[in-house]
């Protein structure tokens, strides 16, 4: 299954970095790093596996141009028809994060919480959003996060302006996303309990659904396809008391969105 999804991915990288890029700006384009580990041009690929039992997996590839970040996604076995927080996670300053084992289950109830994932994989480094922010505010912005389609699929393309630190350790990063459904009724309920972000919202709708870490550098260029140019702060990591409160009401305005917004195939977006 791997090496299928990587394959696909391989296939969307005809276009050399230059095309990919063709609407950057001067001022956030640039070759090079400032003393940094990473590249310009480098690509790197991410196998995402399932936390929680929840079957979901995927390939992602995350690629550099300057202080220019492309990310494309391909994950499947998702909930159907649900928006998916997605985010990236890590740190640039050293400090050692890593997806989460099943040991971070601390009160054994058989779900690792977003809070009991946080210690492993660190707090929100960039919100892999749909458009707008990417900053840790978006991080549970689900009307701005993509939408699985009927079959759990979820395809998401995204060009986001970064900091030079970011941009020098893109191998220090991983992703996860989120939402799972462990009564496989098709939607997020209480079945597992209230979230620990805002006890109005089930826990199904926030707890990691899959994570990845990069393996090392891939062979191609620069992910093509649809993009949207996006900001947003990449200063490092912050507190989880900041996500639970200034995400809950995101995400209870996202699951209502959600509720009324149709799925399409693809969640792949283009520049505004």
């Amino acid at each position: 299954m791997i090496a299928q999804r990587t394959a696909r991915l391989t296939a969307l990288l005809a276009l050399p970095a230059a095309l990919t890029l063709g609407a950057a700006t001067p001022s956030l384009a640039h070759s090079g790093s400032s003393g940094g580990d990473e590249k310009a041009g480098a690509a790197y690929q991410i196998d995402l596996s399932e936390l929680n039992h929840s079957g979901a997996h995927g390939t992602a590839m995350l690629s550099v141009d300057g202080t220019r970040l492309t990310v494309k996604i391909e994950a499947h076995g998702l909930v159907p028809g649900q928006p998916h927080a997605q985010h990236i996670h890590g740190d640039t300053t050293g400090k050692d994060f890593h997806c989460p084992d099943a040991s971070a289950d601390k009160n054994g109830d058989g779900i690792i919480t977003t809070a009991e994932g946080i210690p492993s994989y660190g707090n929100i480094h960039i919100s892999l959003t749909t458009k707008g922010d990417t900053s840790m505010k978006s991080g549970l912005a689900v009307d701005r996060m993509p939408v699985a389609d009927k079959a759990g699929n979820l395809s998401y393309t995204r060009t986001i302006a970064v900091s030079q630190a970011t941009a020098d350790h893109v191998k220090d990063l991983h992703i996860v996303q989120h939402g799972i459904d462990p009564n496989h009724n098709g939607t997020y309920d209480f079945g597992k309990g209230k979230s620990e972000l805002d006890p109005k919202l089930p826990q199904e709708a926030t707890a990691p659904t899959d994570c990845g870490m990069v393996k090392g550098a891939a062979v191609g260029s620069m992910p093509s396809g649809g993009v949207e140019t996006g900001s947003g702060s990449t200063n490092g990591v912050e507190s989880p008391a900041l996500l639970a409160s200034g995400g809950a009401a995101l995400l209870a305005a996202g699951l209502l969105y959600a509720g009324r917004r149709k799925p399409r195939p693809t969640d792949t977006h283009q520049d505004d």
